[in-house]
């Protein structure tokens, strides 16, 4: 997945997660319409389980990587969970006291969606913050979005259905484009199964931080190549605060350029090989 379209992909998978919400609650007989907290909160869970679920488990799956995507949509899913149960029962609270409107509702939503960009920031290999940002207003774009389509359709299923399919996208495509919009180094795989894949670096460049392994073993890397000739765990990238160290930890070598390294600073647009597959690193300052 490009950074190019991890925008377009997120925006997908959110409305899915929106479209499986609003099957869920009809299956579940859950509503929209009543004024009671409990049923609020109850409402608003199931959807921030199923937004959240899917746009958790959306790096792993488009980096070919179930166990994160497992790992990921969990976490996504159960935070989604909450967020949805606090935004919800909030909004109509602010409703009840303002007298707002569909304005209370969707600074509701916006704290579902700031709650569902945390969990993407931690689980997706970016900062948190940058996550919780882009959440914060694809929550507010989506909640207006969500109850302007339940007054424009006059059938409140549609309106329903469509509302939550909308809201679904806007807080997908807005966690990842500000996460790739304020994103400072990210790695691009040039060949192998993952070409054109690109996995953000920000949250392993700070000094002291966690550092980030990669390997062909989605149990023992954080960044996951499926090449036989690449080692479980082959290479080691340490965060120094403004920019990265590479080290070697194979047998087989790890290459920056033609030449094979044991540390080494990576400058922008360095190429680095492991295995078969060869990766260019991106810096932006």
């Amino acid at each position: 997945m490009s950074r190019r379209m991890r925008a377009y992909y997120y925006a997908v998978l959110g409305a899915a997660g929106g479209l499986l919400a609003w099957q869920a609650s009809n299956l579940l007989g859950l509503s929209f319409t009543g004024l009671i907290y409990l049923s609020d909160a109850l409402v608003g869970a199931l959807i921030g389980l199923s937004v959240g679920l899917l746009i958790g488990a959306a790096e792993g799956l488009l980096t070919r990587n179930p166990v994160h995507a497992l790992r990921a949509g969990t976490f996504g899913g159960a935070l989604g969970l909450v967020a949805g149960a606090v935004g919800l029962p909030l909004g109509e609270w602010a409703f009840q006291a303002i007298g707002a409107g569909a304005v209370a509702r969707a600074l509701g939503w916006a704290i579902f969606g700031l709650l569902l960009g945390l969990a993407e920031g931690v689980t997706g290999r970016s900062q948190a913050w940058k996550g919780a940002l882009g959440g914060l207003l694809g929550g507010l774009v989506g909640g207006a979005l969500l109850e302007a389509a339940r007054g424009w359709l006059g059938d409140p299923a549609l309106g329903k259905a469509a509302g939550l399919v909308l809201l679904g996208a806007a807080v997908g495509a807005l966690i990842a484009l500000i996460v790739v919009l304020l994103s400072r180094a990210w790695l691009e795989v040039a060949s192998g199964k993952l070409k054109g894949t690109e996995f953000i670096l920000d949250k392993f460049m700070r000094q002291g931080g966690p550092n980030a392994i990669l390997g062909s073993d989605a149990l023992k890397a954080d960044i996951v190549l499926p090449d036989p000739d690449v080692a479980p765990q082959h290479a080691l990238l340490l965060g120094e605060g403004t920019h990265f160290m590479l080290k070697d930890m194979s047998a087989d070598g790890t290459f920056l350029g033609n030449r094979r390294i044991t540390l080494a600073r990576l400058p922008d647009r360095a190429n680095i090989r492991l295995g078969n597959t060869e990766l260019v690193y991106h810096e932006r300052r």
